[in-house]
């Protein structure tokens, strides 16, 4: 399989899309290289695996925004991959897939789409085309999450994310420009996982370290934990990254009796 050729300038990737993590997996080297390097180029982090057992090993170490998954693989197919994804925990049950398949018979088209994927792409296929329907994917996903409220509780502290002030008791808690990106993003994931390499990608497009992301973390926990060392607020999810644990939205005063 190979990319058709086009002459237009590619599509460029829309603006919160960027900075993703995708996983692709296909078993010829070859259409991996030019994924990995064409995805890159639109903004997105890219990690790749070579069969659904690497692929596999990548998610239990990484998590991601989107899987792009090839259909025919040796030892396990696509389809198969993605039935085992369905049927497993959070968050891999809800990962989103994008099938990539040679295959035009209605029947494998349909064998995929009961599997759970999301959407599916005929090889070959114009590059602009994989880039309008992972787009397309993540948004979806995005408009399904809640919105992230304007202030954030967790423990004894408020977080304004327009602000970036940090309160507890009406006293401010000091944090560094970093520290606020970091709250920033765990508070909008709504208290999902997220992982290192998303910490690591800066609002303004720069990448830092991801063994930074982890001295900011520690930081941030001697500023919000009555424990650092034993923390209860900002978890460690080995393997995966991070997780924020926010307290459920605070109802506002019940109407009096009576009144409609």
């Amino acid at each position: 399989m190979t990319f058709c050729q086009s002459n237009t300038s590619p599509f460029q990737t829309s603006p919160g899309m960027a900075g993703a993590h995708i996983l692709v997996v296909d078993d010829d080297r070859r259409i991996r290289s030019l994924l990995s390097k064409y995805l890159s180029g639109e903004g997105y982090l890219v990690s790749a695996a070579a069969n659904a057992r690497e692929a596999e090993e990548r998610l239990q170490d990484l998590v991601f925004d989107l899987i792009v998954l090839d259909m025919m693989m040796p030892d396990e197919s696509g389809a198969d991959f993605a039935s085992r994804l369905r049927a497993s925990d959070e968050p891999l049950r809800c990962a989103p897939i994008l099938m990539l398949t040679a295959l035009s018979e209605t029947a494998n088209r349909v064998a995929g789409l009961e599997a759970g994927v999301d959407d599916y792409l005929a090889k070959p296929f114009d590059p602009r085309e994989l880039s309008l329907r992972i787009a397309s994917i993540l948004r979806r996903c995005r408009q399904s999450r809640p919105t992230a409220p304007a202030k954030a509780n967790f423990g004894a502290f408020s977080f304004d994310l327009v602000s970036g002030d940090l309160m507890s008791g009406g006293v401010p808690t000091p944090l560094t420009a970093r520290e606020k990106d970091i709250l920033r993003q765990l508070v909008e994931h709504g208290g999902d996982i997220v992982s290192r390499q998303t910490l690591a990608k800066r609002s303004a497009g720069q990448t830092i370290c991801e063994r930074s992301v982890d001295v900011e973390i520690a930081r941030l926990r001697r500023k919000i934990e009555s424990e650092p060392c034993a923390p209860r607020i900002l978890l460690t999810i080995r393997g995966q990254g991070y997780r924020l644990l926010l307290d459920p939205p605070r109802l506002g005063p019940a109407p009096p009796r009576g009144s409609l």
